[in-house]
């Protein structure tokens, strides 16, 4: 199935955001599983005005969290993308790679293909310097992800908006430049 892609893997499609992906979205940020690392669930207000930002960011930078699909099907799974870090934090201003997949689509290795495919896309076309990324030190699989898309461990932070004593408050933070993606 063919979408405006702006890019895309051997399963998956990566393009802008639609109405019709409201729905699923919104389950997806109040489902408990999908949300377990993350500080709450969201309303469909708060699920419905994240898809309005995200599509802002695009719109004004050319890249961002993209709405990802299956291109056999068309089936909308959850967002892959980069974003730019404006937490209070040593690499505010840094770009990150992020992804949240709706939980049916687990275990498939959609996360580590688009995650790749969005590195290639920042890399190659977009000529980025370096990516980050980071979640809680709780947050296994994503950090596992991290690992197999070849970015390394360079520290971990307090993040700055979870009280101190909050269980996700501690994050871990990873790295990939262009000169170690193209060396791969």
């Amino acid at each position: 199935m063919k979408c405006d892609y702006i890019f895309e893997s051997d399963r998956l499609g990566f393009r802008r955001w639609k109405d019709t992906d409201k729905e699923v979205f919104s389950s997806m940020n109040a489902d408990d599983s999908v949300m377990a690392f993350f500080p709450g669930k969201l309303t469909k207000a708060q699920s419905d005005s994240l898809i309005d930002k995200m599509e802002e960011h695009l719109e004004a930078k050319g890249y961002g969290l993209w709405a990802v699909e299956l291109k056999k099907d068309g089936s909308f799974i959850g967002f892959i993308g980069l974003s730019e870090v404006n937490l209070e934090v040593e690499f505010k201003g840094a770009i990150e790679i992020g992804w949240r997949l709706d939980k049916k689509y687990w275990k498939k290795g959609y996360a580590r293909e688009g995650a790749e495919a969005c590195l290639a896309y920042a890399f190659e076309t977009l000529k980025m310097k370096e990516i980050h990324s980071f979640t809680s030190a709780l947050n296994l699989p994503s950090e596992m992800v991290m690992k197999r898309i070849g970015m390394t461990k360079i520290g971990e932070f307090e993040h700055p908006l979870l009280a101190e004593h909050h269980p996700l408050r501690k994050h871990v933070l990873y790295k990939i430049t262009s000169s170690t993606y193209h060396s791969k």
